[in-house]
């Protein structure tokens, strides 16, 4: 197994899967995670038909239990994560208070909770072999909260404050994590285009300068 292997939480038809495109033409294998089985393997499917060795494996960001099976299962076929993308989140409107206390935690968990707990399934091999990167999907509601979206806003600041602590803490052990801030509304054909997104976080991973790049 000379090539390296992304493994991308959230996997879609925007920016997750073009993310993977773009690593899988430089020459890394690719892991889609998502909770749609089926729609994972026409997924698949497309980036195989492009050259790109693509495997697919089922779990449900809102559950570590099935985080923790999927990692397991991609450790044991296919060896370990050079690099981690998180990409899932909850989009959903909501003002603040329309919001429970037990609803904004269910947010936090896909949002931020899970994003954590999937880097600590690939830290420790990454932390033995003196390299890694893990990269997480960030929004301009971290920078500009709305009150129309408060959970979401409240998610994405405390994804971004992960990513600069975790980058903080891993640096001395040589793994580089870095967030790609999306400061709009992807769509293709437009300046968020997820392909066009999606060179941001190559950008990140070959430069690992800065831990930030806000895409606006």
């Amino acid at each position: 197994m000379n090539k390296k292997l992304i493994v991308v939480i959230g996997a879609g038809p925007g920016v997750g899967n073009h993310v993977a495109k773009k690593f899988g033409v430089n020459n890394f294998r690719v892991v889609l995670v998502s909770r749609n089985q089926v729609a994972l393997d026409q997924y698949v499917k497309k980036l195989s038909s492009e050259g790109i060795e693509a495997y697919a494996v089922e779990a449900d960001a809102a559950s570590p239990a099935s985080l923790t099976e999927a990692f397991d299962q991609i450790k044991k076929n296919y060896g370990t994560t050079d690099v981690l993308v998180y990409n899932a989140a909850i989009v959903k409107g909501g003002k603040p208070t329309s919001l429970t206390a037990e609803s904004l935690v269910s947010h936090f968990q896909v949002d931020v909770a899970s994003a954590l707990h999937s880097a600590l399934q690939v830290i420790p091999e990454q932390v033995e072999q003196k390299a890694g990167t893990i990269l997480l999907t960030g929004g301009a509601a971290a920078l500009y909260p709305s009150a129309d979206y408060t959970a979401l806003s409240i998610g994405k600041a405390a994804l971004r404050n992960l990513a600069f602590t975790l980058a903080e803490e891993l640096k001395p052990q040589g793994i580089f994590v870095g967030t790609v801030t999306i400061a709009g509304v992807v769509a293709p054909g437009t300046h968020f285009a997820p392909d066009l997104i999606a060179e941001k976080y190559w950008e990140l991973y070959e430069k690992r300068e800065e831990h930030e790049i806000v895409y606006s």
